[in-house]
């Protein structure tokens, strides 16, 4: 079984976001377990990316950084760019 979320929430505001996402991750990692089902989240907000197995970044159609959140964000590349990018304008 594979699930294909694309910018679900995109109109959303970010306290119902994290909500709903809160729900997919739950039933994605049950689903997971039981069946052994994949969820992609596209996603461009890095709040939502967090929350991720596993993060890949793609440039021009490319994979160009896969990883956690963690790993992404201790190394240089578009992945920690775009998350600092991201964090500075909610401060």
């Amino acid at each position: 079984m594979l699930l294909v979320l694309d910018e679900p929430t995109a109109s959303l505001d970010a306290y119902t976001e994290h909500a709903i996402f809160d729900r997919y991750t739950r039933a994605s990692d049950r689903a997971g377990c039981e069946v052994g089902a994949v969820t992609i989240l596209v996603s461009h907000r890095f709040s939502t990316v967090r929350m991720a197995d596993l993060v890949v970044v793609l440039d021009a159609g490319r994979v160009a950084q896969a990883g956690t959140h963690e790993e992404l964000s201790s190394v240089g590349g578009p992945y920690r760019e775009l998350f600092e990018l991201q964090r500075k304008a909610y401060r």
